[in-house]
């Protein structure tokens, strides 16, 4: 099972810079460094499902980019996370830097695991709240769910979906319907 440690310290970006590439995950959430093994292969494997459907509808209409993790979402000092995937909107794709990006995603993509899911639910939640990230979901592999924070409206109570989920990156734009129960089947 996987497991979650922290560490309270101040941490600035080069600190961060400097954590080794072992495999792990390290995140700096509102100063304390948390660090998580290498995901299980449903996690990997819902990543991959759900970037290339992104990837494919973004890229289509030329929307902007889908940025498969890890990728660094620096927010300010002491708030470096590192989210599982990310949308940045093509008039905004100036926030995407050499260091990584560099301000608020226009959407978050978590998926939730066991040692993960209180803390995605919980203060990474709020951390992309607070830094203005307008939408954000937690996708539960297991549970064959999708929870859509529509960041903007109500940043505490998800939508909450099981059947079809229909995401819009640009107002008035194309959509995308994403089947969520064929696309978290899991190994099948």
């Amino acid at each position: 099972m996987e497991a979650s440690r922290s560490f309270a310290q101040r941490w600035t970006y080069a600190e961060f810079a400097r954590l080794p590439d072992d495999g792990n995950r390290y995140e700096v959430i509102a100063g304390e460094l948390h660090v998580t093994p290498a995901p299980r292969p449903l996690h990997q494997r819902t990543i991959a499902r759900l970037g290339f459907l992104l990837e494919s509808f973004t890229r289509e209409n030329g929307l902007g980019w889908i940025l498969p993790g890890p990728v660094d979402v620096l927010f300010a000092e002491g708030d470096f996370l590192e989210p599982d995937l990310v949308f940045v909107r093509r008039e905004r794709l100036q926030v995407v830097t050499e260091r990584g990006i560099e301000g608020a995603p226009d959407l978050v993509v978590e998926v939730a695991s066991p040692s993960t899911a209180r803390m995605d639910r919980g203060v990474k939640r709020e951390r992309y709240a607070r830094f203005g990230v307008p939408e954000y979901w937690v996708v539960d592999a297991d549970a064959r769910s999708v929870e859509v924070y529509r960041m903007l409206v109500d940043p505490t109570h998800p939508e909450v979906v099981r059947d079809v989920l229909t995401w819009s990156p640009v107002p008035g734009g194309p959509a995308l319907r994403i089947d969520v129960q064929d696309t978290l089947k899991g190994f099948s």
